[in-house]
């Protein structure tokens, strides 16, 4: 496990020394936040919900079937 800890301690030392990367990080995480929010809201709308599990069921098999 030392040669983790070391791993860790290096990338731990690196990011503490970051001064213009820290902000260009958070544009990052920023920017992957808000695309996933984006694509989950508008691109993969929940086609199951309001339904049991025998619907959910019917409704799964139809779809890899057809597909």
């Amino acid at each position: 496990m030392t040669w983790l800890r070391k791993i860790a301690e290096f990338y731990y030392d690196g990011f503490r020394a970051m001064t213009v990367g820290k902000t260009l990080w958070a544009v990052i995480i920023v920017k992957l936040v808000i695309l996933f929010l984006v694509l989950k809201l508008f691109f993969f709308p929940d086609a199951l919900s309001g339904m049991d599990d025998g619907q959910k069921a019917d409704f799964v098999s139809r779809e890899l079937i057809e597909r």
